[in-house]
């Protein structure tokens, strides 16, 4: 890690950034168990602060709605090297899997499904295109019960005949999205999803510690129960939390990586340059701008109920189900890592209230230091 100075931040709006962030994992009902926040400008990592728990609790109590304590010696601190579920973070290494192969002319932006994968009739029939796949604009529900399906072949069935739920070209957030892209992905290259995100992206950044799972030493996630959870397999590490992932074997489109904050910030900074980081190369510069210009090819932009003071000028970036979330911002170069078990010992109503005012805190040191 490098000085604020050097990176061009405010000093004191950093401290003020570590110190909100630290509190967030403290007193009997945190907003996280634990979190692990990286920031940085450009080349430079001017934070990298870890807090809390990765581990901290045994079980869930539903009849006191608290999370049953690990003893002392059994918890899991947190550490900046903690490897965390990033759920649908995993939707932006499939879109810049996708990005690769319309760079590299194998895939069309605009082409129908149907084209690709003729068997899925009901997406072959609404003519949905990979634009709208990649921007949420097909009208297909946010997700299926695939978790509820007895096998492969049923799984693989209900979506073959999932048709849009609302009318193509209405945005409705949708884990199927990215499913479909997966396949059409494995369709073109003849490659499974993993490979393609191990080869094309992560090991020529060397992201050694990002891959799908299972991954030893993660931070826990959920004692997933019914009748808040999908299934009923217990305090969950290692292995991925989203049920539908679990039930595709752990790799998706839309879910299933493993990540550490250091391997993502990697990832900004790779994008934030225009798709090279040192002498590797995984996207050229006109492709990245393409993913990143509004609305955003597999990214958010600009959506402040996360990005904060951030948003504005092209900030991108997504969250994840689990606690994770990262924003690039092209604009001032600036990236910020923000990773949380808030699922830890049991899912709550959605809160990013905190990554939008870290977000904020990192704006304010750009400017501080302007």
């Amino acid at each position: 890690m490098d000085t604020p100075e050097r990176a061009g931040l405010d000093p004191t709006e950093l401290r003020h950034l570590v110190r909100d962030v630290r509190t967030l994992t403290r007193g009997p009902r945190p907003w996280t168990a634990g979190l692990v926040l990286v920031a940085g400008r450009g080349p430079v990592i001017a934070v990298e602060e870890a807090a809390g728990w990765a581990v901290r609790y045994s079980s869930y109590d539903e009849k006191t709605d608290t999370g049953v304590e690990l003893p002392p010696g059994d918890r899991r601190p947190m550490t900046v090297h903690t490897p965390f579920d990033l759920a649908s973070l995993t939707k932006l290494f499939t879109a810049v899997a996708v990005v690769q192969q319309l760079e590299r002319g194998t895939l069309g932006i605009d082409a129908r499904v149907g084209a690709y994968l003729p068997e899925f009739r009901a997406a072959s029939a609404h003519d949905i295109t990979v634009r709208q796949l990649l921007t949420h604009t097909s009208g297909l529900r946010p997700e299926l019960p695939l978790y509820d399906c007895p096998d492969d072949a049923a799984r693989l069935a209900l979506l073959r005949a999932e048709a849009p739920s609302s009318r193509p070209g209405e945005y409705v957030y949708s884990d199927l999205n990215l499913l479909l892209l997966q396949h059409i992905l494995e369709r073109i290259t003849g490659h499974t999803l993993d490979v393609l995100v191990r080869d094309g992206i992560t090991r020529p950044l060397g992201m050694t510690a990002t891959s799908f799972g299972p991954c030893a030493g993660a931070a826990a996630t959920e004692d997933q129960r019914r009748p808040w959870g999908k299934g009923d397999r217990g305090m969950l590490r290692g292995v991925v939390h989203d049920e539908n992932a679990w039930a595709l074997g752990g790799v998706a489109g839309h879910a299933g990586l493993f990540s550490t904050a250091h391997d993502l910030a990697v990832f900004c900074r790779t994008l934030l340059a225009g798709g090279s980081y040192g002498p590797a190369r995984i996207l050229g510069p006109d492709f990245v701008e393409l993913m990143l210009t509004p609305p955003g090819l597999g990214f958010a932009v600009d959506q402040p109920w996360f990005m904060g003071a951030l948003a504005g000028r092209g900030a991108a970036g997504h969250t994840g189900f689990t606690g994770t979330s990262l924003v690039l911002d092209p604009a001032t170069d600036t990236f910020l890592v923000f990773l949380a078990n808030t699922v830890h010992p049991r899912r709550r109503p959605p809160d990013s209230a905190p990554r939008a005012e870290a977000a904020t805190r990192l704006a304010r040191a750009v400017r501080g230091a302007s």
